[in-house]
């Protein structure tokens, strides 16, 4: 893991032996399980140090962290970012969700292994999510890298934060006009743009822009609405 101690050293974040070796752990089981299904195109270890470890422990640096925060993952996929920031702070909380029965699978493997606490992995559906009420509006932090139009995926999210938590959309390009097209539906679901933060991460200045959505008020309780509706129909 040298590429990714070399970049956190420059955001003055160093990781324990046994940090290191969770994330060698974690990098071999991806890998492995990859070949049997598709978790991920990204299987060179300096490749996934800097696309997948780094590029999701890239939220220390768009917002202070205590590392005790209570956190849910959309559209996890492979974990990501929630299995990398649940390593570098293991007194966060952790949900990771996913609507992939063998991702969650997967999922479950690698919290066994690593013997990670207090983070678990749920197959469910954002919409469905929610209306529950073990988790609407239960969240410190909603966190995604899944890739959907802002609208959209801030009705699938914002429900599941806290009023003064935030929601943190994970985005490859600048997004100042995509956050002017969603910021009617922002407003709707009870939040507010507080600022985009951007970073050129590792070697080759891998592009990323962390959008901070302030929750302010309560979503309506009409929100979110079905997968269908939302994908038709979204707000704006």
């Amino acid at each position: 893991m040298e590429i990714l101690k070399e970049y956190l050293g420059k955001w003055n974040i160093k990781l324990s032996a046994a940090q290191e070796e969770q994330f060698e752990r974690y990098y071999e089981l991806l890998v492995r399980k990859n070949e049997v299904m598709n978790l991920t195109a990204i299987t060179e270890k300096a490749e996934v140090e800097v696309k997948h470890f780094l590029d999701s422990l890239a939220l220390t640096q768009a917002v202070p962290l205590t590392g005790e925060e209570t956190v849910i993952d959309i559209g996890t996929g492979a974990g990501f970012p929630g299995i990398p920031l649940k390593i570098l702070f293991p007194k966060m909380k952790i949900v990771l969700a996913d609507a992939l029965q063998k991702r969650v699978g997967f999922l479950n493997e690698v919290i066994t292994d690593l013997m990670l606490t207090d983070i678990c992995a749920i197959h469910a559906r954002a919409e469905e999510l929610g209306h529950d009420g073990q988790y609407r509006e239960r969240f410190d932090l909603c966190v995604s890298r899944a890739v959907a139009e802002l609208p959209q995926l801030s009705e699938y999210c914002l429900p599941l934060v806290k009023p003064g938590g935030l929601f943190i959309p994970y985005k490859s390009r600048k997004t100042d006009e995509e956050i002017e097209d969603a910021s009617g539906a922002i407003r709707e679901l009870g939040a507010e743009c507080e600022g985009i933060k951007q970073l050129f991460i590792g070697p080759d200045k891998l592009e990323r822009s962390l959008i901070l959505l302030r929750k302010t008020a309560p979503t309506p309780d009409k929100y979110p609405r079905s997968a269908g509706k939302i994908k038709k129909k979204p707000l704006c």
